[in-house]
């Protein structure tokens, strides 16, 4: 397995970063989840698009160019011979000293990783996933945005620590005033007498790639989408939920701190927007040959 590092393909058991980096020190850097399948790469544009976007609200200026960065992408998935495969894409403020001061870090540290990944067992997917509500609430997005997709994680960790110890894969995360955000890990949609809802990503969640995706979708598909402030209320009187990520895809979800959501299972909204979806990576990206 090779892993990129600025500029260099490196075998796996090889592949290091300095422990003066500031990524690894800090959590200063950005990061990127991105998906292949039958090497097609989904969505690269809007994902590398989101990672400059990232980078310039911490004001970290990535020394690559965007398609220079993609050609960093394809060259590492072709390498490890992958046509269905996660990216996870890298870039933190690099190697500096014990400090905080970003000035002292010369050069921004690149590296891509290209494996495969399966976030919840095929079972999930079929018979729908159990949920709870964290205890930890999402960061302020006045103090750290979370729509900035930076490795700064921990306070989707501390939730995620959460979901384990109630014997669950997720959790939802409110935000201070107690609205609806986001997973750990994932968008979240609620259906609603044939309506789907999600958060504003102005209250404290990402602007997800595939939760993008699913809104583009139900519209062609005449389903009302609205992005409403939500209260677990609403979650626990809705009549489908489901949650969207690049690792997860759309994953249904059917108890929620053990209230059953709807009819107990998958709902026809999801199912339709889940096939809707998988034809949708078979078509809508960059091609690479391995």
């Amino acid at each position: 397995m090779k892993i990129y590092i600025d500029g260099k393909l490196i075998d796996k058991e090889k592949a290091v970063i300095s422990v003066f980096d500031h990524g690894l020190l800090y959590g200063d850097g950005v990061f990127e989840g991105i998906r292949t399948y039958d090497g097609l790469g989904f969505r690269f544009k809007e994902h590398i698009d989101r990672l400059y976007r990232s980078a310039d609200a911490i004001e970290l200026k990535i020394p690559m160019t965007k398609e220079e960065m993609v050609d960093a992408m394809i060259m590492t998935l072709k390498a490890n011979k992958l046509r269905d495969a996660y990216i996870r894409l890298v870039v933190t403020r690099g190697p500096g000293d014990l400090g905080l001061d970003p000035r002292k870090c010369s050069k921004p540290t690149i590296f891509i990783i290209t494996y495969q990944i399966a976030l919840y067992p095929k079972e999930f997917y079929q018979k729908g996933l159990e949920i709870i509500t964290a205890n930890t609430r999402r960061n302020y997005p006045l103090a750290l945005d979370p729509r900035i997709k930076s490795l700064n994680y921990l306070n989707n960790i501390l939730a995620k620590i959460d979901a384990i110890k109630a014997g669950t894969e997720e959790a939802i995360m409110l935000n201070y005033e107690g609205y609806v955000t986001e997973c750990t890990g994932d968008n979240i949609f609620m259906v609603k007498d044939g309506e789907l809802i999600t958060s504003p990503v102005s209250i404290g969640a990402l602007e997800g790639i595939t939760r993008d995706a699913v809104i583009g979708l139900a519209r062609k598909m005449d389903i009302p989408v609205f992005e409403r402030l939500i209260k677990m209320e609403d979650i626990y009187a809705a009549d489908e939920v489901f949650l969207t990520g690049t690792a997860a895809e759309i994953i249904p979800v059917v108890r929620i701190d053990k209230k059953r959501i709807g009819g107990g299972k998958p709902g026809g909204i999801t199912l339709r927007l889940t096939g809707a979806f998988k034809e949708l990576t078979k078509s809508d990206g960059v091609r690479y040959d391995v």
